[in-house]
């Protein structure tokens, strides 16, 4: 990293807010829905298998969202283009 002045403008920085914002959004949902369906599957075992569902599909979107804010921030920090983002390794 350089030792370079840090410059960002107010739009920038509302930018990153609003990407934080919908990221932060986006997980409390998800964990929602699990908790939910954690709580139905206690009370009925026919909810494991959505339960399941909802973990393996929703997890590795939330996953994907921050190495995708990640990405954002890291470019903006370098002043750069940003670079691929990380390939999903499945661990939550």
């Amino acid at each position: 990293m350089s030792n370079a002045p840090f410059e960002m403008t107010r739009e920038e920085l509302e930018a990153i807010h609003e990407k934080f914002r919908e990221v932060k959004h986006d997980i409390n949902n998800t964990l929602a829905v699990i908790m939910a369906l954690s709580e139905l599957a206690q009370r009925n075992p026919a909810h494991y298998e959505k339960l399941a569902k909802a973990v393996l599909t929703r997890g590795p979107n939330v996953v994907q969202m921050l190495q995708d804010f990640q990405t954002m921030l890291s470019a903006k920090l370098k002043d750069g283009p940003p670079g691929p983002s990380a390939p999903l390794s499945g661990v939550f």
